[in-house]
């Protein structure tokens, strides 16, 4: 007799399955960041089964989600317990957007801001002396087409156009764990612009950094590539504190 593999399982789930594990990972995790329930906490299989009305597989399959990004830990007498957020893959895109949701946010925001600040200039500084002639016009050409979004007050595209800018840097950079990044990086720019942490028209000294970064890397200069995507991360953290002190404490904002 044949043995199914984890993989056929997958393949067997049904779109309404994957529609209610998607809906009960989301919810669940999104408490877990919000401490409710707290560290420490113990969860009871059958009362999650009937909290959300779904089946015994459904919650056994994102609890094993959740314990592979560290949010819980199976112990024997005890059952599946809530670990402290140190235990944490904080780098899961998952987490980051489920912490941007709760009210840990400022955190999260500083302690991603401060990641990129370290990595992504160093990623521009490489992507100057490696990146292409091609990789390097399609930067240029991107921040261009930034430039018109955010003067149209096009929210959408801008931050497509964003994420692709900053994924292109990190790519032309060279280094694999750098490469790495572009979805914390994606998630970041996403939940920024979902809780509204973003100017409805970019300023323009971000805009124009980012054409400094693109034209740096173009002329092969990672002196100034560095440069500017420094102030351009200095920028961003800028334009959130003052969206938190326009609308009030950071954890309010929605």
């Amino acid at each position: 007799m044949e043995r199914s593999s984890p993989g056929d399982a997958a393949a067997r789930a049904t779109p309404v399955e994957t529609g209610l594990h998607a809906r009960v990972l989301e919810h669940l995790g999104t408490a877990i960041c919000a401490g409710e329930p707290a560290p420490g906490s113990v969860l009871n299989i059958d009362e999650l089964v009937e909290r959300y009305a779904v089946s015994r597989s459904v919650i056994r399959e994102v609890l094993r989600v959740l314990a592979s990004i560290g949010f819980i830990e199976t112990r024997r007498r005890v059952g599946v317990m809530i670990r402290p957020a140190s235990a944490w893959n904080v780098f899961d895109p998952q987490v980051i957007r489920w912490r941007l949701a709760s009210a840990g946010r400022t955190a999260q925001l500083r302690s991603i801001t401060e990641l990129r600040t370290a990595v992504e200039p160093h990623a521009a500084l490489l992507a100057a002396t490696r990146a292409g002639h091609e990789e390097a016009s399609d930067l240029v050409g991107l921040a261009a087409k930034m430039w018109a979004a955010g003067k149209a007050g096009d929210e959408d595209r801008f931050l497509h156009l964003d994420i692709e800018f900053h994924r292109r840097v990190l790519l032309a950079s060279g280094n694999e764990m750098f490469v790495r990044l572009q979805n914390l990086v994606a998630e970041v720019l996403t939940g920024r612009h979902k809780h509204h942490l973003m100017p409805h028209h970019p300023h323009e000294q971000a805009l124009q950094l980012h054409a400094e970064v693109a034209q740096a890397i173009q002329r092969h200069d990672g002196v100034g590539a560095h440069r500017a995507m420094v102030q351009l991360m200095e920028q961003a953290f800028d334009e959130m504190k003052s969206l938190w002190e326009q609308t009030g404490s950071p954890e309010m904002v929605s």
